[in-house]
């Protein structure tokens, strides 16, 4: 078992320097659009580009996110609920791994329509679409990966979930 945390924690935390990267594109992005502003030239496409990649900084950064206690979650509620906290965490994990699932499974439809139809973006880039879609179509998967994992964990183990106190602390 050891094997496979060490394998999932890595993949959560490569989708986490991805999702950095892909900010230092943008960056990027806006250093080049600006540079080409000032020099009187054009740079096409660059809107869409630096929206390309914040669409994949914030896809690949999900499960990284969650792990760190960085996500937005229903604790209050969780924290009154006493010795039944396992059961609303089985639930609410339950609920997302079905819905991140239902999603990752309809995002890579979407990609292989979007590949199979030769769908472009409609702006100056003329990017084909399935290139940008595979950032949402891999963060979304791996934050279902994620979920599932977590789950897991609850159902099996004497883990409780994300916190943003225990997070560190399960990393470990």
């Amino acid at each position: 078992m050891p094997a496979i945390r060490k394998f999932l924690d890595g993949l959560y935390l490569l989708g986490g320097a991805i999702g950095a990267v892909f900010l230092i594109f943008i960056l990027l992005i806006i250093c080049a659009q600006m540079l080409a502003r000032w020099t009187g030239t054009t740079f096409p496409g660059s809107t869409n580009y630096a929206g390309y990649c914040m669409a994949a900084s914030t896809f690949f950064a999900l499960a990284y996110a969650l792990n760190h206690g960085a996500h937005i979650r229903v604790t209050l509620f969780l924290g009154k609920m006493g010795r039944f906290r396992r059961i609303g965490e089985i639930w609410c994990y339950s609920i997302a791994g079905c819905t991140m699932t239902f999603f990752a499974w309809h995002a890579l439809q979407r990609n292989l329509q979007t590949k199979e139809f030769n769908f472009l973006s409609q702006g100056l880039d003329a990017t084909p679409l399935w290139i940008p879609e595979i950032a949402m179509t891999a963060g979304a998967t791996v934050l279902a990966v994620a979920l599932w994992d977590h789950l897991i964990r609850i159902v099996f183990t004497d883990h409780l979930g994300v916190s943003k106190t225990g997070a560190a602390e399960s990393q470990e």
